[in-house]
């Protein structure tokens, strides 16, 4: 099963999912027979390296925001200590 086939949604992937739409309609029948199965594996591939991708973009966009809010929570806490002497 893959998710919906938005080319706008996976520029990644967009030659794959082209592909595989076009085997669709030109095999209407023998789709359900196997005769898509070598693209649909190839798309497959391509949204596990796509999921990939955007795990590591995620992944550092998550350790700059926790970076932030560490120097914020220093920051804040250094008023604080200024404050109470």
């Amino acid at each position: 099963m893959h998710p919906h086939l938005n080319v706008r949604r996976h520029q990644h992937c967009k030659q794959e999912i082209l592909a595989l739409i076009k085997c669709h309609q030109e095999h209407p029948y023998a789709k359900f027979w196997g005769k898509c199965n070598q693209v649909k594996w190839e798309l497959d591939a391509c949204f596990r390296q796509e999921k990939a991708l955007n795990r590591a973009i995620n992944s550092e966009k998550s350790k700059r925001e926790k970076a932030r809010y560490q120097e914020k929570l220093l920051s804040r806490s250094q008023e604080v200590q200024a404050d109470d002497e």
